[in-house]
């Protein structure tokens, strides 16, 4: 979705809730809807299909607790600020998580709303003959493809929770939870079908559309949390194929808000400052320094830090300048105060400068969430075809990150000793035993995805050995009991069959 040509999504909601559709599915449903005087003509269905876009913004970065739940639950990241605010969030990090939980309630309620629109337009558009096929085949595309990347959020999140596939009647909403299986495979059938509808490519108008090649990477990384080795390496190996996407020749090109809408970005979530309706990135403003207008949450850890190569000079892996700040490095036009944070560093990523946005409108930001670059689908490739048993062939997909990685310093002038690659950075990986490469790949996917609220979701289906390992320092956390979030309270007042 392109924020600043689709601001009219928001109408459609207003027009939806207008009919009793704005309550979200786990809230008493009032009446029924009918499709019957909204689906009459092309311009209306567009209109629907732009209203499912809007759960995926941070246009509230409270509402929509993503990067709660995927980093600040794991070691790359700690809620931050002052102890008492946002206290749930803490407790999240913590591992004290009650169902009540305000992030835990507040990722369910964004992403199942966003789950009820796209059943809205697929609901609308069955048996429809007053929309134009053409017009009818990209939308229910689009809608398959939204509809399954919430409900890959919410399965990896929450794990076992009710399928919903249409506008339901209050008792039909009342439903078991369907395992965990279930949902992947609804997942599946939703990317495929959208794959098979969308176009390679959107341009004008429609720039920032969700494309076949998003619905390809989705379902590659649904095959691989499913360990569908052989066919998540192919599913990615068809996303390179389709010729649309490369690697940006500096990493942080993917995180500036001159350089979005890239070849590297298959799937990005629009932000657009200075618009009304609200279409600002409000990111920005939780995780910048309360010293130049912030609310100073999201600290990286050492942890995370660590992780990043040295060469055997000592020059660090570039991405780590690039996505986090920290001491004798400038915080984009400003320079760093170690005072700022706790941990000695503050992310990069999702923050602009001064200059792009001052502190009078903080929290309008204009980048955009990447939430799939193909260095993401490279990576997927490269595991999966590792733990398929085919390490050797795993090196190319790698390599080609690393590459990217360490030739930054052939194309960012602002890099010391820019023109030449420092020598042993990064070097191209030649490890062929599969549980070596293994450790490699979840190190390189690591740094390279840092602080992007994936984090997470990765440790845990790296199985319970490894997550108990690296989460060891969190008292609390026990994989069998915390691997998912638990379902929020409200979902269980409302919803007496869940079964849990």
């Amino acid at each position: 979705m392109k924020a600043k040509d689709i601001s009219i999504y928001l109408l459609a909601i207003l027009l939806f809730s207008t009919a009793g559709c704005k309550k979200v599915l786990n809230q008493p449903i009032e009446g029924q809807y009918s499709t019957s005087n909204f689906f009459t003509n092309d311009a209306n269905a567009i209109l629907a299909v732009n209203a499912a876009y809007a759960s995926l913004t941070f246009t509230d970065a409270s509402s929509n607790a993503i990067w709660v739940l995927g980093d600040v639950a794991s070691d790359d990241a700690i809620k931050g600020g002052s102890a008492g605010d946002q206290a749930d969030f803490q407790l999240v990090g913590d591992f004290n998580i009650n169902p009540s939980n305000s992030a835990v309630e507040a990722v369910w309620k964004r992403y199942y709303q966003g789950v009820f629109t796209c059943n809205v337009v697929t609901d609308g558009l069955a048996n429809n003959s007053a929309v134009s096929a053409a017009v009818k085949t990209q939308a229910l595309g689009q809608v398959q493809f939204l509809r399954a990347y919430y409900y890959f959020n919410l399965t990896v999140a929450y794990g076992p929770i009710p399928l919903h596939l249409k506008v339901e009647t209050p008792a039909e909403a009342q439903k078991p939870v369907s395992p965990q299986a279930a949902i992947f495979a609804q997942i599946e059938a939703d990317c495929t079908a959208a794959a098979a509808a969308l176009p390679v490519s959107w341009s004008g108008a429609d720039l920032g559309r969700v494309t076949k090649g998003a619905a390809l990477s989705l379902l590659a990384k649904t095959y691989l949390f499913e360990q569908k080795w052989a066919l998540a390496a192919s599913t990615a190996q068809a996303v390179d194929a389709l010729g649309v996407y490369s690697l940006l020749p500096i990493y942080a090109d993917n995180f500036r808000a001159a350089t979005k809408n890239n070849a590297e970005g298959i799937f990005s979530i629009q932000h657009q400052t200075g618009l009304v309706p609200f279409q600002g990135n409000n990111l920005n403003v939780w995780f910048a320094p309360r010293s130049i207008g912030g609310y100073g949450f999201y600290y990286p850890t050492q942890s995370l830090v660590d992780n990043y190569e040295k060469s055997s000079s000592g020059v660090d892996d570039p991405r780590l300048d690039y996505s986090i700040a920290r001491a004798g490095h400038p915080y984009f036009d400003v320079a760093f105060d170690p005072t700022w944070t706790s941990t000695g560093y503050l992310s990069k990523k999702h923050c602009q400068p001064l200059s792009e946005i001052p502190t009078n409108v903080k929290g309008d930001g204009n980048l955009n969430y990447q939430a799939i670059r193909f260095a993401d689908v490279l990576l997927i490739e490269a595991e999966a075809l590792n733990e398929s048993g085919n390490s050797p062939a795993a090196l190319a997909p790698l390599n080609r990150v690393r590459k990217r990685a360490r030739e930054s310093y052939l194309y960012d002038t602002t890099l010391p000793g820019y023109g030449t690659v420092p020598a042993g950075l990064l070097p191209d990986i030649t490890v062929t035993d599969q549980s070596q490469l293994r450790d490699i790949i979840r190190k390189e996917r690591r740094s390279e995805l840092a602080l992007e609220f994936h984090r997470f979701f990765d440790i845990i289906r790296y199985g319970a050995t490894y997550a108990n390992g690296v989460l060891s320092y969190k008292p609390l956390f026990n994989y069998n009991a915390d691997k998912f979030f638990p379902i929020p309270e409200s979902e269980r007042q409302s919803n007496p069959n869940l079964g849990i």
